[in-house]
């Protein structure tokens, strides 16, 4: 017999009873019933009811076990009585009758229990996250994480794409998001950068000759975190391709995505559903007008409609004196919203103001009749008619969002999600894809005074040279695409700018000299002049695809060893001080900022 199992914690069925076993793993709970004690023995793949009786031979060890020991249990498999039988357990037709007993680690006072489903606070959690692993939904979220790698890979390989590694020690970028520096000691006062994304080294990979690669890619960020960004380092699915239109990348990443999200869309019997091939395709000016936004959550039936033609010599003079100053009014409705009270209608109000907006606009019609400031202003005839263009029904509201284009729009789409959510029309058992396309190549920063890039400087331009010569750069839209589930966005792609000389013109539009574009991105340039294929592709964030799966509020409760808002490693104190020896061999001295008391090392 094995030293430590001869099966695992969640394997032994009523086949099985009779036979002589042993189990390892840790004491999930224990029972002293009197003349029994029973204990539940957990495992990476499930759990185990042990018993023995008071003057059994393992009686002894097993009565002095704490919670999460670890020990090592022989014995002969049993049944259960039949009104013993547990029937939500693998294990639950059986228990194993202990003949003997062996403590490989007792458990001392633990930071917090492991059965049960209580919360805790977050710094317990990440300082002892070894023990929070343990728990049940932890660990099966960690698990469901490297299932969906698993196929994340296998599917990029089915569909012909072949994995590389690209280097994590790299040069730093001028674009993009703030670096994590590398200090060399061979080369002192020169420093690596880790890589914010594979972006340059993919592209280079396309130019050398291979076709299809895919990643599975560390990707290191010196950010702020958010509910759905992890700070410091996240991954994802990385991938590029040669001689492909955007139209060829879509077709082949989304029988990947949309084959991940059906193989695991009945995890833990949620049943959802998941949208058909081909995924939809939203042009960006279009999701900025229905949405709000340019990531939509396509769960939600509403869609914002645009009035400001309605408003043009209104009796409602607020909205009619905003549409003469050049503002846009924006119409939210709310299906069956009239048929309550005005505390809600007073309510989205309120909560507008607290999102430091003036305030939101509304109608509330209740049994046909409209309501509120705004009809009783605007006009019978013209509420009738504006009624009538936004299709409301008899017991139906609408919300108005007033303001320059862009504020409006913000404050349009945060209103759609909140009527809806209030509301309860956003269906949480489906996952909505689509693609946000046709971004606008350039746009105009009003601080600097100047045109620069809105999305991707190095995405080709619809139309190519000549759109960058003949059109106003505002019209000029971009091979640029999001690829956006329930909301999330999972990545953004383009169609890469491969010549040379439109590169050179469209750094020119936003105000870069040839020079500076050869000396900050002189690899991709002089690669290019080599001969590069027309190629494109994106990069879906892994740990917000397996969140969604999951269905987890926070991208935390999906990585393994993560890190908290501040980007502090809690369990490895990390980030930590270095000796002064470790400085001197790197040639780096520490400047304290004024007021901050000194770093030990």
């Amino acid at each position: 017999m094995h030293a430590y199992r001869t099966h695992h914690c969640g394997a032994l069925r009523d086949t099985d009873v009779g036979q002589e076993v042993r189990l390892s793993g840790w004491v999930h709970k224990k029972r002293d019933h009197g003349d029994l004690v029973f204990i539940d023995l957990r495992d990476h793949y499930g759990i185990t009811q042990i018993v023995t009786e008071v003057d059994g031979p393992a009686f002894a060890v097993i009565e002095s076990l704490r919670s999460e020991s670890v020990v090592t249990i022989t014995g002969k498999v049993v049944a259960r009585a039949a009104e013993a039988v547990n029937p939500n357990l693998p294990t639950g037709a059986i228990e194993v009758r202990a003949v003997e007993a062996v403590v490989q680690s007792m458990a001392h006072d633990l930071p917090m229990p492991v059965a049960g489903e209580n919360e805790y606070p977050e710094d317990i959690r990440l300082r002892y996250r070894f023990v929070d692993l343990r728990r049940e939904k932890v660990h099966a979220n960690i698990m469901l994480r490297a299932s969906v790698i698993a196929s994340l890979r296998r599917r990029m390989i089915d569909q012909g794409f072949t994995e590389f590694q690209t280097p994590i020690l790299t040069a730093s970028s001028p674009e993009g998001a703030r670096d994590y520096l590398v200090p060399s000691r061979v080369h002192p006062g020169k420093f690596y950068a880790l890589p914010q994304a594979p972006q340059m080294f993919k592209q280079l990979l396309m130019v050398a000759g291979f076709d299809r690669y895919f990643q599975i890619a560390p990707c290191f960020r010196d950010e702020d975190a958010r509910a759905d960004r992890s700070p410091g380092e996240f991954y994802q699915l990385d991938f590029e391709m040669s001689f492909v239109t955007q139209e060829d990348v879509f077709a082949a990443i989304e029988p990947v995505l949309h084959g991940v999200f059906e193989e695991f869309a009945d995890w833990q019997g949620k049943g959802r559903s998941v949208s058909a091939l081909p995924f939809r395709r939203i042009p960006y000016r279009e999701s900025m007008l229905k949405y709000g936004n340019d990531k939509p959550d396509l769960r939600n039936p509403i869609e914002i409609v645009d009035v400001t033609e309605h408003f043009v010599g209104s009796g409602f003079g607020i909205f009619a004196s905003l549409v003469e100053s050049g503002s846009v009014i924006r119409a939210i409705p709310a299906p069956g919203a009239g048929a309550g009270s005005r505390k809600f209608f007073d309510d989205m109000n309120n909560w507008a103001r607290g999102e430091g907006y003036s305030g939101l606009g509304y109608i509330n019609i209740k049994d046909g009749v409209p309501g509120g400031p705004i009809a009783k202003n605007h006009g019978e005839e013209a509420t009738a008619t504006l009624i009538a263009a936004l299709g409301l029904g008899a017991n139906d509201g609408v919300f108005f969002a007033a303001g320059k284009e862009g504020q409006a729009a913000k404050l349009a789409g945060l209103a759609r999600t909140r009527v809806a959510e209030q509301l309860g029309l956003i269906d949480q058992n489906r996952f909505e894809f689509c693609w946000i396309v046709d971004f606008p190549m350039f746009e105009y920063d009003e601080d600097a005074k100047k045109v620069d890039f809105s999305h991707n400087p190095f995405s080709m331009p619809q139309g190519e040279m000549a759109a960058l010569e003949t059109k106003d750069p505002l019209d000029i839209l971009a091979y640029q695409y999001d690829i956006v589930c329930n909301g999330v966005e999972l990545s953004s792609g383009a169609i890469r700018n491969h010549k040379p000389e439109i590169m050179y013109k469209a750094f020119e539009i936003a105000g870069y000299s040839q020079d500076e574009v050869d000396a900050n991105f002189s690899g991709m340039i002089n690669a290019f002049k080599c001969g590069a294929p027309p190629h494109g592709g994106s990069a879906p964030g892994v740990d917000r695809i397996v969140m969604l799966l999951a269905d987890e509020p926070n991208i935390r409760e999906v990585i393994t060893f993560p890190m908290t808002q501040k980007a502090e490693d809690l369990m490895m104190n990390a980030p930590s001080a270095v000796t002064a020896k470790q400085l001197r061999e790197l040639g780096i001295r520490i400047v304290e900022a004024p007021g901050t008391k000194p770093a030990t090392a």
